[in-house]
């Protein structure tokens, strides 16, 4: 069986973190009452769901092992985060919104596995070498 990319990674756990702050970052924008403006570019909120969790699944998809857990518990993070949305009484439950989250994981998950799912095992093989 073939090493994959993530096993190969010298730093898994700075890229794994930096994972998981992405997870916090979206978690905090979904959940905040006011959230920062989004560019005019994605002023369209069903392509910021979709692009947000691309690139959740796609920097999953190269800095943990891949299977089909971190898709759905990332599908399951965006429909949990909706419902907390409509039980909170500030920001509204939207079924569109799941489903721009769960492209965007589809999405994502299809990069990681395709060349642009090799970019974080090139940057870590261009950092400097830990002391």
């Amino acid at each position: 069986m073939a090493v994959s990319e993530w096993q190969r990674l010298r730093r898994p756990y700075l890229w794994q973190a930096l994972a998981w702050l992405q997870v916090g970052i979206v978690v905090w924008l979904e959940l905040t009452p006011s959230p920062p403006a989004a560019p005019d570019f994605l002023a369209w909120d069903k392509a910021q769901h979709c692009l947000a969790y691309a690139g959740l699944a796609w920097w999953f998809g190269q800095c943990f092992k891949r299977g089909w857990h971190w898709p759905l518990f990332l599908i399951t993070l965006g429909v949990a985060l909706e419902f907390l949305q409509g039980w909170g009484g500030v920001r509204t439950f939207d079924v569109d919104d799941m489903l721009a989250n769960a492209l965007g994981v589809a999405i994502g998950t299809a990069l990681a596995v395709s060349p642009l799912g090799r970019l974080i095992a090139w940057l870590d093989r261009r950092l400097p070498a830990a002391a």
